[in-house]
């Protein structure tokens, strides 16, 4: 049974159908997923309020220590142990990751110490596991076996490579999704906090209330904002929130407006009218942003539509003519 299995999964005949088959499901995910995604709203809401909890915590904790004079313990604790331990005996702190690393985790949501050990460890894995299907497939299926041993080396070689780059290409895809999200909200989170600073709210009032309005249309802005929220309660320099609001996000229209409300903070002056010199250089950017892809869109479409598009319509416009001149000779 399990021969037969093996068999087909090294034949063409069914291995072809079976990856287009997971193509359309691929596919399909792709189409489905923002759906799916609206209904993760409460949950990633719930979410950052147990972050705010944390570092209400944290800074408690820090507190209670610097008054007793002794270290305690802190919330790195709560992390998954056997995954730390394992990331501790190994070293991988020091040979995977840097401060650059940690930032990028940040700016894909992946704030806690806990992200940061699981992504470690799975640089550290994947590449066995990659390796391990490779050449099962590769040498016990038979898969390449018309190539030389060299070849099919090099092949499980590249799986390995693969594996141990997938973390990073995974991280980089969700950066670039987050703030692609951000970057399409913050004009509008910028009029909604303009609106209540005018009206007389706090800066933590109106961020609590923007998060509140624009979580749907982006849900990591919404986090931002929560966070943003807990890090200025909690926190003894209010600077730090900002500009930890700013690295979150590693977008430079975000980095802006946090040194505009530093300067407030520190200065007393108004924040109205920077806020909306600054939303509408935001609303600005993303429209020009948007007219140079549009303007980027014909030069692409020359290859596709030498390719696909003429090759159709030569053979309907030069068919019918063509059947006639034969008709004729014929």
């Amino acid at each position: 049974m399990i021969g037969s299995i093996l068999s087909a999964l090294a034949n063409p005949t069914y291995l072809v159908p079976a990856l287009v088959s997971i193509a359309v499901f691929a596919t399909l995910f792709t189409i489905m997923m923002p759906y799916f995604e609206k209904g993760d709203l409460e949950a990633r809401m719930k979410s950052a309020a147990l972050e705010r909890e944390e570092i209400r915590a944290r800074e408690r904790s820090r507190l209670n220590a610097e008054q007793s004079g002794k270290s305690r313990a802190g919330l790195r604790t709560k992390n998954n142990q056997s995954v730390r331990q394992i990331v501790e005996q190994l070293n991988l702190r020091k040979a995977l990751a840097d401060d650059a690393t940690v930032a990028k985790l940040r700016n894909a949501g992946f704030r806690t110490q806990n992200a940061l050990n699981m992504f470690l460890l799975a640089r550290v894995t994947l590449p066995f596991v990659f390796l391990a299907v490779a050449g099962v497939y590769i040498f016990a299926l038979g898969a390449l076996a018309d190539k030389p041993f060299t070849v099919r080396l090099l092949a499980c070689v590249f799986a390995a490579y693969a594996g141990f780059y997938s973390p990073n290409l995974y991280v980089s895809n969700q950066v670039g999704k987050r703030q692609k999200s951000i970057k399409q909200a913050w004009p509008d989170a910028l009029d909604l906090m303009l609106i209540c600073v005018e009206s007389g709210v706090s800066i933590e009032a109106a961020m609590k209330r923007v998060a509140e309005e624009i979580a749907v249309q982006s849900t990591a802005l919404a986090e931002e904002f929560l966070l943003t929220t807990a890090e200025l309660s909690y926190l003894q320099d209010r600077r730090m929130a900002f500009e930890n609001l700013g690295n979150r996000t590693g977008l430079e229209t975000v980095k802006s407006v946090t040194q505009a409300l530093i300067q407030s903070e520190r200065y007393g002056t108004p924040i109205a009218q920077a806020l909306r010199v600054l939303a509408q250089e935001s609303r600005d950017t993303r429209m020009t942003e948007a007219e140079k892809k549009a303007a980027a869109l014909p030069p692409k479409l020359t290859v596709p539509m030498i390719l696909f598009f003429l090759p159709v319509l030569i053979g309907v416009i030069l068919g019918p003519a063509i059947i006639q001149v034969m008709d004729n000779f014929g």
